[in-house]
């Protein structure tokens, strides 16, 4: 057999060719804007690898992403890592500081930077010496927008590549070369980094293209509602143009009526994103009595969806939930419901496509004797999860080659798993374990509920008492009694001793609930 290194040029390529028409839509507040066919696309991702190489890039070096979903942003992931490059993805949600480290840690040496983050970049360059490049995205910045980002030269896209661009040969490197850079929150101790490889993104691509994952055809045209920072944006830039689905990207503008309006007139079929963005459309919807004709399918991640935003978005969106997990270790998917079966009807966060595999153990880390019906700590295994950090030489591995993800979970008799919480977030109350997620599932299916969260704080008797705070949809809504719902449910000693109703849940810069913040704000008493 020929050698055919598994590179991931190789998606646009192919989708260049053989839906050449096909399009990719840029919406900015829910209206599109800007359209570009694969081909059109593939030619500007091309010509500006050869801009990249000729300001003096090369092989491995890091291109720093601060970008929402556009056209400008994919172009940049196809450009960098067709010639060898990185792409290392930032979340413009974080601190200042945070970026600052991570742009340090991974020693980027370009920003390409959507022109509305500019005052981000302004605040994060005195403190990141390693950037020798600003790339301005999107559109071409005024000169008072630049201000404070001299003596680093800052190139408005279209002009780097009016002034550089070349045609460039793609993929001429191994398929085990770093494509892709994305770093985990680090909101506790230093960040960490995830490189994922070429032959990584190209065989979880291959992965969500299974019939009963992602499940994309060329007829798609799919919503990319995930941030592109987040994971490779669950690897749709890849499996979009992969199975020839136009792609619609819709800027910063994630609102209910945005989203709304701009799924409607593009006629999406299939949606992807996490919960939080779901909430807002359904919202949205109901309030306006609007529909989405055309909309198949929802994917959602990101988080535990409470079963009643679920039934609330079957109802209302008309169209069918899957459910899903991962993380950004695992590249990220992990398991997902099929596109006939998802959590309401049995499935909860699905099985693992083939090349993902699943193991339980217990605390010590031995695995359990019986997998199925039982909650164990959960392991993953395969082609696109990590083997190590960035930059460290330790393997995070065990002897067995096993992830130890930090979840709790547990695998029914058909294969399909729930995540029962993270291992941290258990409550420890006299000597016992208490599990958050338990009583967060079952607070989260009333009506009137819009978020919830279980933190535990510190008790001089018990060690930690459970804390219940929730988010109502509205504030005139009537939430008395949730901790009798959960009378008969779990166990007595598990009831918390606290309600605290909050006007806006916080949410961490991936789109969940931020429990370091709740636990700095109520697990100290300060209600």
């Amino acid at each position: 057999m020929q050698h055919y290194a598994l590179t991931v040029d190789k998606f646009l390529d192919h989708a260049a060719k053989w839906f050449d028409q096909n399009l990719v839509i840029e919406a900015d507040a829910g209206q599109s804007h800007r359209r570009m066919t694969y081909a059109q696309l593939r030619a500007r991702s091309n010509r500006l690898s050869g801009a990249l190489l000729a300001l003096g890039l090369g092989f491995g070096d890091r291109i720093g992403t601060l970008a929402w979903n556009t056209l400008d942003h994919v172009a940049v992931y196809y450009a960098t890592m067709g010639v060898g490059m990185v792409c290392h993805t930032l979340n413009p949600r974080l601190t200042h500081a945070h970026l600052a480290a991570i742009i340090n840690a991974a020693g980027d040496r370009v920003l390409a930077v959507a022109a509305d983050l500019l005052p981000i970049v302004r605040a994060v360059l005195p403190s990141c010496p390693c950037i020798a490049q600003i790339i301005v995205l999107d559109r071409c910045p005024g000169a008072e927008e630049c201000t404070g980002l001299q003596p680093v030269p800052v190139w408005a896209l279209d002009a780097l590549i009016e002034a550089h661009g070349a045609d460039t040969v793609w993929g001429q490197f191994d398929e085990q070369a770093p494509a892709g850079l994305c770093f985990t929150s680090g909101t506790t101790g230093r960040p960490k980094g995830v490189v994922y490889t070429h032959r990584s993104n190209y065989l979880h691509t291959l992965q969500t293209m299974q019939a009963d994952v992602f499940a994309l055809t060329a007829r798609d045209v799919v919503l990319l509602g995930v941030p592109m920072f987040h994971a490779n944006g669950w690897g749709l830039p890849f499996s979009a143009p992969a199975a020839g689905a136009r792609l619609v990207l819709p800027g910063r503008a994630m609102d209910g009526a945005s989203l709304a309006r701009l799924m409607r007139d593009e006629g999406v079929t299939v949606a992807v994103g996490v919960q939080t963005i779901w909430l807002g459309l359904v919202d949205h919807l109901e309030s306006t009595g609007d529909s989405l004709p055309a909309l198949q399918r929802v994917l959602i991640g990101g988080s535990t969806c409470p079963d009643a935003l679920i039934a609330r978005m079957e109802a209302r969106l008309g169209a069918y939930v899957q459910t899903s997990w991962g993380m950004t270790e695992l590249s990220p998917l992990g398991t997902v419901a099929p596109p006939s079966k998802g959590a309401l009807h049995g499935a909860g966060s699905g099985r693992p496509p083939v090349g993902v595999d699943l193991q339980l153990t217990d605390a010590a880390g031995i695995t359990l004797p019986v997998q199925r019906g039982v909650m164990g700590h959960l392991k993953v295994r395969g082609a696109s999860v990590i083997d190590r950090y960035f930059d460290d030489d330790t393997r995070v591995l065990d002897d067995q080659g096993w992830f130890d993800t930090g979840d709790l979970a547990m695998i029914d008799a058909d294969g399909n798993l729930t995540i029962c919480g993270r291992a941290k977030d258990l409550i420890k109350s006299g000597g016992e374990w208490i599990n958050p997620t338990e009583m967060e599932t079952i607070i989260g299916r009333h009506p009137a509920i819009r978020h919830v969260a279980v933190i535990g704080r510190a008790d001089d008797k018990w060690g930690e008492r459970p804390v219940l705070i929730v988010e109502r949809h509205d504030r005139t809504d009537a939430v008395h009694g949730l901790v009798d719902l959960l009378r008969g449910q779990v166990a007595d000693w598990w009831l918390p001793d606290r309600v605290v109703d909050i006007d806006t849940m916080p949410l961490a810069a991936s789109g969940k609930i931020d429990k370091t913040r709740l636990r700095a704000d109520y697990a100290a008493g300060l209600l």
